[in-house]
């Protein structure tokens, strides 16, 4: 046991296991951190559930924009917020959803803001100075592996990060690789993925830094991890070993008792 805490302890002092992020800024006090290369918000898919508001300075002048679920018009698209004359809209399939008064608007593959500016643009036609204001209430991402507590996060932010989904999760635990941290990402029915490396600040220039609907970020243990749950498997294996061979023996011990009675 005691050589093999040796071993460990010289093991662990040879390899570089610093915690720190973005090592390559160390050696200099400031700076300026890399530009994501273009933009990269959270653009609407098929089942996502927005809300959307519409107001304007005359209050009546919109009322007609924000009808209550149980209009016709609007019934099996449209689901009642808790948020006073807002509603959430589900996105069909195709991509539409359907609002009072403007009937379809096509809207997969569009961001919040290109939304809401074309809905003013409409509301514009016979309202003044209308406001709309568009969120996504279920834009979620999971998150596994050596986080702090793995889960799926939710978020309505036009640019969600894979540092703010680590940040959710209470970081990434001092036995996840930074170095390995991969997004998995579906687009047009094909899974792909992308390797981010939380040691540089190269990876602000990845269109993987930003998230999307759906993606799964997985941070990979280190080797003290797989070498502690081996540790503890071979351990486990070989109580099991010693219990059944024990029970056997008990139970040997235990004809041999009652034969020679």
């Amino acid at each position: 046991m005691m050589i093999a805490a040796i071993t460990l302890l010289s093991c662990t002092s040879t390899k570089d296991n610093t915690l720190a992020y973005f090592k390559d800024l160390a050696l200099a006090p400031s700076g300026s951190l890399p530009n994501p290369q273009g933009d990269y918000p959270i653009c609407v898919a098929p089942d996502d559930e927005l809300v959307i508001s519409i107001t304007s300075t005359v209050p009546e002048a919109t009322a007609a924009y924000n009808l209550p679920m149980d209009n016709p018009a609007t019934r099996g698209n449209l689901r009642v917020s808790t948020q006073p004359r807002t509603q959430t809209y589900i996105v069909d399939e195709q991509g539409y959803i359907m609002l009072p008064v403007l009937g379809k608007l096509y809207v997969k593959g569009k961001t919040l803001t290109q939304i809401s500016n074309e809905i003013t643009a409409l509301v514009a036609k016979n309202v003044k100075d209308p406001y709309v204001r568009v969120d996504i209430v279920n834009f979620s991402v999971d998150v596994m592996g050596e986080v702090r507590a793995p889960q799926r996060v939710y978020s309505g932010r036009q640019n969600f990060t894979v540092l703010d989904a680590l940040a959710q999760c209470g970081d990434l635990t001092e036995f996840g690789k930074r170095e390995n941290v991969y997004v998995i990402r579906t687009e047009d029915g094909k899974r792909n993925y992308q390797r981010l490396n939380l040691n540089s600040s190269d990876v602000f220039n990845s269109p993987y830094f930003y998230l999307k609907q759906n993606d799964v970020i997985y941070v990979e243990p280190n080797e003290i991890r797989i070498d502690n749950s081996k540790y503890n498997q071979n351990n486990a294996f070989k109580l099991s070993v010693i219990s059944t061979i024990v029970s056997g023996v008990s139970v040997i011990a235990s004809l041999v008792i009652a034969l020679t009675r």
